[in-house]
This record gives structure tokens, sequence and C-alpha cells, in this order.
């Protein structure tokens, strides 16, 4: 009978090809994995938002996403563009760039490690503790957390994508009830701080030593490989910024309790919308194999598509926000008028995941300096922006600036992927992988 089931859905799908122009076995099975583990870790993040609403102190959950946001931007030199890098060369066969790539990311980022223990010298010499002990924590970890996640792109480059959600749904769910249980016994922020980073980067340590010995790379190296992620590392650096900047603008212009209201103001959005964070990582390594012309002819079906699922997902949260934060995080209503109109950017997440998904599989071929533009272009606005408006508007001031980002973005992408059309074409591979 489950036989039966399976053969008439494997129909279903390759059925369905003919009109949607995708391979549909491929993503029901790579997709459902993806899917599963992100929903899984919605879950985890929801009952951790829960335990910090419900067990810390508004000042002590503002401090700890500011740290967490400066941490953040001093890991920049651990490279987060390699992952991007390895999984585009393991797509196509070069699995032995990932030892090298790996070594480059800890090197790297010892730099960061050193920029934390100055930050924490400088807050020691103006007498803060508190920010000079969370420091001198960060610069234990900060070269190691990141880099040892370059397993996951050995795995999704490969398209392992059920052991890749198996190995993610094992170490958040681990790590997240490690926080809560600390949080039930201490509201101590150094106790918290290192109740996140010891089990993270012990958890992906093991899972990269399993990883690699059950997927033993080859031999095969792209000399491109460690260039391309160093480069992609540094046009993202703006876009590091950017993530960040606004809890620190935040954090200094209204303080940690503003912060602690903002910070759950878009967390439910950020859950929702990692629902499609693992688009790129599904679509890479098939994008990689296909020539601009195959990807061009479906390209605006797909953005008007996910467009329309994101639109309902987003009408959908604003209803239902208030009823949400009176059930789960009544100590923080004030949240819910940011949050609905935060809302708004559902629907243009998928899209902007879609098109950098087909620009990174296509980064070979496109011009560095075209790029540089579509990538740090919208950065600079996004900073400027949240440097003018925050002071003034605080909280909607930095909404407002994320969401005429998004919409600046998408426009920018589209117009650029058709200079990327145009340049190849010139060099008569549009037709060619």
């Amino acid at each position: 009978m489950l036989k039966n089931i399976r053969v008439k859905i494997y129909k279903l799908l390759r059925w369905s090809e003919a009109h949607t122009k995708t391979d549909m076995v491929y993503l029901a099975k790579g997709g459902f994995w993806l899917t599963l583990g992100q929903i899984i870790s919605s879950a985890s993040t929801f009952l951790l938002a829960i335990a910090f609403a419900n067990l810390l102190p508004k000042e002590t959950y503002g401090s700890y996403k500011y740290i967490l946001s400066i941490a953040s931007i001093l890991a920049i030199p651990t490279l987060s563009g390699m992952n991007t890098a390895i999984t585009q060369a393991v797509s196509r066969g070069y699995e032995g760039s990932l030892i090298p790539a790996l070594k480059t990311k800890i090197r790297w980022g010892l730099f960061g490690a050193l920029a934390s223990l100055m930050l924490a010298g400088y807050y020691y010499f103006n007498n803060n503790t508190t920010l000079t002990i969370s420091f001198l924590i960060i610069s234990v970890f900060l070269p190691f957390m990141d880099s040892f996640s370059v397993y996951g792109s050995l795995l999704v480059g490969k398209k392992q994508f059920k052991i890749s959600t198996k190995y993610q749904i094992i170490s958040q769910i681990t790590a997240i009830t490690i926080l809560i249980i600390t949080l039930c016994f201490t509201q101590n922020l150094f106790f918290v701080l290192l109740a996140y980073f010891i089990p993270w980067t012990f958890l992906r340590f093991i899972f990269l030593k399993i990883t690699l010995k059950k997927f033993r790379p080859n031999s095969q190296q792209d000399p491109q490989t460690i260039p391309y992620g160093k480069h992609l590392s540094l046009i993202g650096i703006l876009g590091a910024v950017a993530t960040h900047i606004d809890k620190i603008l935040l954090f200094h212009y209204l303080g940690v309790a503003e912060l602690a209201i903002y910070a759950f103001a878009i967390a439910p959005i950020e859950q929702i919308k990692g629902l499609f964070k693992n688009l790129p990582a599904l679509a890479l390594p098939k994008l990689a194999r296909r020539s601009f012309h195959e990807i061009d002819s479906i390209l605006y079906k797909r953005l008007f598509l996910l467009f329309f699922i994101g639109s309902c997902m987003a009408l959908m949260y604003i209803f239902f926000a208030p009823y949400f934060f009176k059930i789960f995080f009544p100590k923080y209503l004030d949240s819910i008028f940011f949050s609905q109109i935060f809302g708004i950017s559902i629907m243009l997440t998928a899209p902007i995941a879609l098109l950098n998904a087909i620009g990174n599989s296509k980064l070979i071929y496109t011009p560095k300096k075209m790029l540089y533009e579509v990538t740090i272009i919208p950065q600079i606005i996004l900073i400027a922006s949240l440097l003018t408006l925050v002071p003034i508007f605080g909280i909607i001031g930095v909404i407002i600036s994320k969401i005429l980002f998004l919409f600046f973005i998408l426009i920018l992408d589209l117009i650029y992927w058709k200079k990327i059309i145009r340049f190849n074409s010139q060099k008569n591979i549009y037709n060619k992988i």
C-alpha cells in the first residue's frame, strides 16, 4: 500500500515537471529535509524565545543581544562567504577544497579574536566589567565556532540534505536545551553566553569530524575556491555590519530595554522568513549546472509565485500577531505594532533568496565590478538610512529602513541579472553552463 502511494506521488511529481519546468522529485526530496530542519529549528528557537521572555529581565536580554551583535561583526574575518564557495566547489566535484578553506577560515578568525580582546581592553579601562568579561569569552570561541560549520557546505554540495538536516536538528535541539536549562537556574549574563558558545562550538566540531570520516573528500581542488570565498566574504562585510548595526544603534540611543522590545518585534518575522532560508542551499547545486538561458526562461514565473506565497504569509502574520504576543510574550506587548509593520518584509524574502542563489551559482561568470556594485550599494544605503532614521524615529526608523532596503535590493538584483545575461551573451556562453 505504502509503495503504491510512493509510486503515485513520484508519477505526479514527474508529470508536474512539464508545467513547472523544475526537477520536482529533487525538490521534494531535498526540500522536505531542508524544510523539516527549518521547522524544527524555528520551533526550538521559539521555545528559547519564550524562555528569554519569561526568565530573563529586559535589561539582561538587551545586553545579550547587543553583545551577540558585536560578536557577529567581529566574526567577519572568519570568512562567511567561504561556505558558499565550498558548496559550489563540491557540487562540481572539487571536494579537496574543503580542508584548505577550513584552515583559512580559522587563521583569519584569529584576527577577530584579537579585535575582541582589544574591545575587552577598551571596556576594562572604561570600568565596564560586564562587557570586559563578555568580550574575553567571545575571543576564545570566535575563530572556531563559525569555521567548524563548513561540514554543512560539504553535505549540501553533495546533495546530502537528509544527513545535513539530521546534524542540524541534533545541534539545534541540544544547544537550545542547554541554554534553556541555564536560564532556568541563573540570570547571570556570563553563564548565558557560555551556554551559547560552548555547545555550538563543540557540536559543530563533532559533526565536522563525523562528516569528514563518513564522506572523505577527494583530492580534487579548485584553486579558485579560496580566492572566491575571500571575495564573497569581502563583499559581505557591509552586509554583516548592516545586519547588526540596528541593534548597536538602538543600544546606544535608546538603551537595553528598547533593544529587547525591538528584538522580540522582529524575532517571529525572522523565523517565518527562515522557512525560505534553505532555498539557496537547495537551488545552488542545480543552478550551478544550468545555463543562463535555462534559468532566465523560468525566472519570472518563479519570482511571482514566491512573491504571492510570501504576501499571503505576511497578511496572515499581521492579523494573528496581537494574539500571538498576548499568549506567548505578554511582557512584550509593546512589540506588537513594530512586528506587524515589519511583517511586510516576509513577501520579499523568498524572491531575494532565489536571486541570490542564482547569482552565487553563476559567480564565476560575473564581472567583479558588477558583483561589488549589486552587493555594496544597497548595504551603503541601508546603513546610511539607519544612521539617519534611528536617532530621529527609534525602532520605527529601523523597520522602515529595512523594508525599503529589501524593495531596493529586489529591483537592483533584477536589473543586474539582465546585465549579467548581456555580458555573457557577448562572450557566447549564454546557452552554456
